[in-house]
């Protein structure tokens, strides 16, 4: 096993101790498998795949989210990882730089990555946001912070500011129209867009489907 394999395979195992057993969707798995799909988009892209595989697995280790909104704790949680595990400088600092800058952070707000490595990471990371996984996971965060799964009388906001985003209490649908539906055209790299493209369709089918049950004209006579 190579340096780079020991760093990998170590931060893994530190990153799945911390997350195991998590609920809102923001677990383990959600790592392993964001970690997946970054290897498979790198592999068609120029890409330093030491920094992507880091950034991937360590992009959820201090999410703002559960931290009182607080951006700087994950940042600053790979720092001290990657410094333990004796990555070089400039490599820690690009992975840090990918995790700071990584998340969604309002439908008017701009989060374009500086690198192709953060453009991987970061498509990664929308993949698992969309489609039939996406769904589930935005009802298991919903449901971890008491949001209503609807409120037809509540509209979707359109947040120009994080500090906006951040504090939204809207309902997860709404969150499907304020974050989800618009990843699509949000994607950097080809391989992201093209899938993307199928779990966005998948969505949309699921949301027109929830929409009508929940008016209760889903075509089924009484």
């Amino acid at each position: 096993m190579t340096a780079n394999e020991t760093i990998i395979q170590q931060t893994a195992e530190h990153v799945r101790a911390l997350l195991e057993g998590e609920s809102s969707g923001h677990d383990w798995w959600h790592i392993a498998r964001v970690w997946h799909m970054a290897r498979r988009i790198a592999a068609d892209e120029q890409v330093d795949s030491l920094v992507v595989e880091l950034a991937a697995l360590l992009h959820d280790i201090g999410d703002h989210k559960f931290h009182d909104g607080d951006e700087t704790i994950g940042p600053r949680l790979a720092r001290e990882w990657l410094e333990q595990v004796g990555v070089p400088a400039d490599v820690t600092d690009h992975v840090v730089e990918i995790i700071r800058d990584l998340s969604f952070k309002g439908a008017d707000v701009v989060t374009a990555m500086r690198t192709r490595e953060g453009m991987v990471v970061q498509d990664a990371d929308r993949l698992d946001a969309i489609g039939a996984i996406g769904v589930a996971r935005a009802f298991a965060y919903g449901g971890s912070k008491g949001r209503a799964l609807h409120d037809p009388d509540e509209a979707p906001q359109m947040h120009s500011s994080f500090e906006q985003y951040k504090n939204s209490k809207s309902s997860t649908i709404n969150h499907f129209y304020e974050k989800l539906l618009l990843l699509k055209d949000r994607f950097n790299t080809e391989a992201g867009r093209r899938i993307a493209g199928q779990r966005h369709q998948f969505m949309q089918e699921y949301l027109d489907q929830f929409l009508s049950e929940w008016d209760g004209d889903d075509g089924e006579s009484l």
